[in-house]
């Protein structure tokens, strides 16, 4: 099969969506199928079209969001290479320009086109709106996100039950929702010499000592984040023993505030910045850490705290939705509704070594089903079912 991935965003950019797509595609060809990509340009403002690797981008303006950039819906010296390509199917990734422009190509090759839902964006308004008139952004947004998913798509995939709920009970769209989750390399964050090399490394260099206990968190750097909550708290457990320290690896544009509020805190000594982490290094910090945390409410799944998992390292979450498919409470981690809650967790694991050694254990298994393997083959049966439609003149 001869498949098309349209997305805002592909390497070198990191983000939980980049790393989706790399997964599905490198899974997609070990099963003998054919991936392109068609994304913006995130480097410069020209097209570039790079025939090796099946990648064409497309320039764009810079939107003020996180590197990110707004490219037109439609580009001449684009469709003509996807002509080229003799598609079989287009896989979208985005509900914007790149968005838009896959299916106005959907509907000229007259080939079915599926949808991945990532993000909350009713969440990241404030970006656009700067914090005025985020009510009536965030109602676009709706009735954008219902539109692309419902009426512009023909099949659609979201990643958990927290977001098809959204859109069964909120956003009332009435279409047939795929729940797959999202597959990571789970290989790759595995133990071995060289990631233990790097470990000490890594130990040598900020200073850590044997008995410290690591608290990490992975991930942009951004207000919805909730980093500044996780400071706060962490704060309160660093009186209770000085040998809990925390790391947060992961750069974005609230990182000078929260470096500045975690000095005002008296933090400066208990918690390490890494800013950017190159992707290929990220498994080297997971195994770094002895638990992983998240305080985020705006994740649609949450690849971090699979890639934690895999690297077994039990997880403390904040309970969400998006978490509650992944943390298995009291087997592989914690969920928590309070710092009473996370302090005891943390104090658990901390303190009792049996059980998280039995924890580290019972994390790695439960990460499996999540295999870019998995995720892959999942994915495919929806490609197989909108092109059987298709065919059937259903739509």
């Amino acid at each position: 099969m001869k498949i098309a991935i349209f997305t805002d965003a592909y390497e070198p950019h990191t983000s939980g969506v980049t790393t989706s797509i790399k997964m599905l595609k490198e899974a997609l060809i070990k099963m003998g199928h054919k991936v392109y990509i068609v994304t913006a340009n995130l480097e410069k403002y020209r097209f570039k079209y790079d025939e090796k690797n099946n990648i064409i981008y497309i320039p764009g303006v810079k939107t003020g969001i996180y590197k990110t950039r707004l490219t037109s819906v439609y580009s001449r010296k684009a469709l003509k290479i996807i002509k080229s390509w003799d598609l079989d199917i287009i896989h979208s990734q985005t509900e914007f320009a790149i968005g838009t422009f896959s299916r106005i190509v959907a509907k000229k090759l007259n080939i079915p086109i599926v949808h991945t839902y990532h993000t909350m964006l009713e969440d990241y308004v404030h970006y656009v709106t700067h914090g005025h008139f985020d009510n009536w952004g965030k109602k676009i947004v709706v009735k954008l996100t219902k539109y692309f998913c419902e009426k512009k798509c023909d099949e659609l995939i979201v990643p958990t039950d927290k977001i098809k709920e959204l859109f069964t009970l909120k956003y009332e769209i009435s279409k047939h929702i795929n729940v797959i989750p999202t597959g990571i390399d789970t290989i790759k964050f595995e133990k071995n010499e060289v990631i233990d090399k790097e470990v000490k490394k890594l130990k040598k260099k900020y200073n850590f000592n044997k008995d410290d206990f690591i608290i990490g968190c992975v991930g942009r750097i951004a207000k919805e984040k909730s980093l500044d909550k996780l400071l706060k708290y962490f704060k309160k457990l660093s009186e209770v023993s000085r040998k809990y320290k925390l790391i947060i690896v992961g750069e974005g544009p609230e990182l000078r505030e929260l470096k500045d509020l975690s000095s005002s805190l008296g933090l400066d000594d208990k918690v390490i910045f890494t800013g950017l982490v190159n992707y290929e290094k990220i498994p080297i910090y997971y195994n770094l850490f002895d638990v992983m945390t998240s305080f985020s409410k705006t994740e649609t799944q949450g690849l971090t705290i699979i890639e934690a998992l895999a690297a077994s390292k039990p997880v403390i979450c904040i309970d969400d939705e998006s978490f509650r498919e992944m943390v298995q409470h009291n087997y592989n981690g914690f969920l928590f509704n309070n710092y009473q809650e996370f302090r005891d967790n943390i104090l658990k694991l901390g303190n009792q070594e049996e059980l998280y050694e039995t924890m580290c254990i019972n994390a790695k298994n439960s990460v499996y089903k999540y295999s870019k393997e998995v995720f892959a083959a999942e994915i495919l049966k929806v490609y197989y079912k909108a092109l059987e439609d298709k065919n059937k003149g259903w739509y």
